[in-house]
């Protein structure tokens, strides 16, 4: 069964592409690419990095025309871009709209590289469905998130993912959209927790990749997972989500997924930061955002302002923004674990 109308996907990154042509085997399918030149370079190609698109997927640089010929829509841009994208939007947006994003990260209402623990105010971080709600007229707000590895899905290997919304009309009209023979989908209420799960597990999967470009074997990446997935409980938590959602497809499923392939892009630069790559050198080779380098400067922030243990963030942290050798992060990790694991006792 399929919904009456298209389906909007605002982005055409690699997952958007991936999103747009799962849910062009049920429905037609409105995409839109915010410049003109490479709408057009689409629409003759019928390609996107080399995948071809589905034949019920239309092109479009155009929000006005996405919003009128659609009313279920999937915003899937950069957290960094998403406030932008989303104030556009909202002249065209109307109440009757649906919106479940697929955007992992967060959103500050300052600037991250001069906040400090002290002065942080956590009503000024906000989810993506947070934003969607602040930024215009729609209510039903729903978010995506699973092992959902864009290569694997455009390649039509089987996969699954989450809905989470407070809307029950949400999260089965996305069933509907969605759902295939090859693609499972299941529905959550706990959004927050959902979305927190997407958030947290980039910075963990920035550490996978770091483990194996160190040429450390199983043991340790079975360890990073463990207690990778403890941390983003404990942090979760402490930021109001139900552990519960840390525990499924979302959460487990979504970790190990990102942990353990290199066609996840935090993985990726985590690996060429072991073999001495340049952070800056790496992400303008990659092309497109790895939302794990962001969401680890946002939430030290968050972890150093609640007080809260959080080794393996403070570890890659560290990496990243201060120039720790990786062999000495991970001694600090290790060292700090027990310390961890007490905090984290009754989880």
């Amino acid at each position: 069964m399929s919904v009456a109308r298209p389906v909007g996907v605002i982005g055409a990154g690699s997952f958007g592409t991936a999103i747009a042509n799962l849910l062009a085997e049920n429905q037609k399918v409105w995409l839109y690419d915010r410049k003109p030149q490479a709408v057009e370079q689409i629409r003759i190609e019928r390609k996107i990095r080399g995948y071809a698109l589905h034949d019920n997927v239309s092109i479009t640089n155009s929000l006005e025309e996405v919003a009128r010929e659609c009313y279920l829509l999937f915003p899937v841009v950069p957290s960094q871009e998403f406030k932008g994208m989303i104030s556009d939007f909202s002249p065209y947006l109307r109440p009757d709209h649906m919106m479940i994003h697929a955007t992992k990260g967060l959103h500050c209402d300052f600037d991250i590289n001069t906040a400090t623990a002290e002065n942080l105010r956590m009503k000024n971080i906000k989810t993506m469905s947070e934003l969607i709600l602040q930024e215009t007229g729609i209510v039903r707000v729903g978010c995506l998130a699973g092992p959902n590895l864009a290569l694997e899905i455009m390649e039509k290997q089987p996969a699954a993912t989450v809905i989470a919304s407070r809307f029950d009309e949400v999260i089965e009209e996305g069933m509907k959209a969605l759902r295939s023979h090859r693609f499972q989908v299941y529905g959550n209420r706990d959004i927050l927790g959902i979305e927190l799960t997407g958030v947290l597990k980039n910075y963990v999967a920035l550490a996978a990749g770091a483990m194996t470009g160190l040429g450390y074997g199983e043991n340790t990446k079975a360890l990073l997972i463990t207690r990778g997935m403890a941390e983003m409980i404990y942090i979760g938590t402490a930021m109001g989500a139900d552990k519960k959602a840390f525990l499924g497809m979302a959460g487990i499923g979504d970790l190990i997924a990102t942990c353990s392939s290199p066609k996840s892009r935090n993985y990726t630069v985590g690996y060429r930061i072991a073999k001495g790559e340049k952070l800056s050198d790496i992400l303008t080779d990659l092309g497109e955002v790895a939302e794990g380098v962001r969401t680890a400067q946002i939430m030290k922030l968050i972890v150093d302002h609640l007080n809260i243990q959080a080794p393996l963030l403070q570890g890659i942290y560290k990496v990243l923004f201060e120039g720790l050798e990786l062999e000495r992060a991970v001694r600090f990790v290790m060292k700090h674990y027990n310390e961890a694991d007490a905090a984290y006792i009754d989880l």
